[in-house]
């Protein structure tokens, strides 16, 4: 858990124990081994070589314990459990409202936990029960569901998208300010294959907090992006609807296998899926 969270305090979170705690079980391990198993840099963990060595045997025991875990958790039906469900922040802020109450009323037995957040949790280690989420995850023991393919769109005020006329080509688009999750990079990089030429220039403001984003965005601050059936639910407007979406993203429903033989958790699954694809 230390080498994949890359420090103590992520590490100790995850776990439900405290840092301090941690840390002293890391340093009893390695006198015990007689070796150093991280260095401890200002930036967080690093491996040593027989920090390396060592996760090598411990991840396939790390796996098997989980798996236990999980089957064990599968074994109950209790109504009262709470099912996790993990989120995106601009989802909990468009989609999840909507969703939770519609849980509620088919569902009014079983209690679910919501997690904010737009890093990705670990359905393996149980960091979650089931996740939304903008990619196909790789691996083979999880379970996944496409829900659609949404197409992604500038939106803006509408005084401020009518401010940039109707260009014939996305290369004619002049000074466009967007609020973005980084400044430039890879998203210069994607709207470029349409034809758009950005530079660092058009993003005078950047926030991986989606919430901030929008309230920019209604303010006239700049353009952001949306998906399409959330872009619609917030007053705003499309900017540059003749050249079509910027891009396109995936939505996928995931969970862990256990959803083969926990009826709480298929009945989550299925609701939320069926409400999805309504929606």
């Amino acid at each position: 858990m230390c080498a994949d969270a890359g420090s103590f305090s992520q590490a100790a979170l995850r776990l439900g124990v405290t840092q301090p705690t941690l840390s002293r079980q890391i340093y009893a391990l390695e006198q015990h081994l007689g070796v150093t198993l991280f260095e401890r840099l200002s930036t967080g963990l690093v491996l040593t070589a027989s920090g390396e060595h060592l996760l090598r045997f411990a991840r396939p025991m790390s796996a098997n314990a989980e798996q236990v875990a999980l089957a064990i958790a599968g074994l109950t039906t209790a109504t009262e459990s709470p099912v996790t469900l993990s989120v995106s922040e601009i989802d909990a802020l468009f989609r999840l409202p909507d969703l939770l109450v519609h849980l509620r009323q088919v569902l009014p037995h079983v209690q679910i936990d919501v997690q904010v957040s737009n890093q990705v949790s670990d359905l393996k280690r149980r960091e979650s029960d089931i996740a939304l989420r903008s990619f196909r995850p790789q691996e083979p023991d999880l379970i996944t569901r496409k829900i659609a393919d949404e197409p992604i769109w500038f939106y803006g005020t509408k005084e401020l998208v009518e401010s940039y006329g109707l260009p014939a080509r996305p290369d004619q688009v002049g000074a466009v300010e967007i609020i973005g999750f980084e400044r430039g990079g890879r998203l210069i990089e994607q709207l470029a294959v349409q034809g758009w030429q950005l530079t660092q220039q058009n993003f005078p403001i950047v926030t991986l907090f989606q919430g901030l984003q929008w309230q920019l965005v209604k303010r006239g601050a700049g353009l952001g992006f949306f998906p399409e059936k959330i872009g619609e639910q917030t007053g705003l407007v499309k900017a540059f609807e003749h050249f079509g979406p910027p891009m396109t993203i995936p939505l996928w429903l995931v969970t862990h296998r256990e959803l083969h033989t926990n009826p709480r958790l298929r009945q989550v699954f299925d609701v939320i899926a069926k409400w999805l694809l309504e929606h």
